[in-house]
């Protein structure tokens, strides 16, 4: 829901920047640009870089953390594997018994 309300500002403010410069007003208009464009860009940004919830571990160079969370699309917890080499993370759902 957020995401949808912050993606509809962000466009309405590059609409707005796109206005303001052919209407002369460029300062404003590069203004309402800049921030349209960090919004609608930072949220599909960050929409397509969320990382998916796996099944099982990702493989042996990776250790399991204490850190966990419920996921809120899903409602599974989820357990945090990290691979120490690298610092990169995975997110493993949890199975009843593991």
């Amino acid at each position: 829901m957020l995401r949808n309300v912050l993606v509809t500002i962000g466009g309405l403010l590059l609409i707005a920047g796109v206005t303001g410069l052919f209407s002369g007003y460029v300062g404003p208009g590069v203004v309402c640009l800049v921030w349209g464009a960090i919004l609608v860009f930072g949220i599909v940004y960050e929409h397509y870089r969320y990382k998916k919830i796996l099944d099982r571990p990702p493989g042996p160079d990776w250790v399991r953390s204490t850190e966990r969370f419920v996921d809120d699309k899903s409602g599974k917890t989820v357990t945090v594997y990290v691979k120490p080499v690298t610092g990169e993370r995975a997110y493993v759902a949890e199975v009843i018994g593991q």
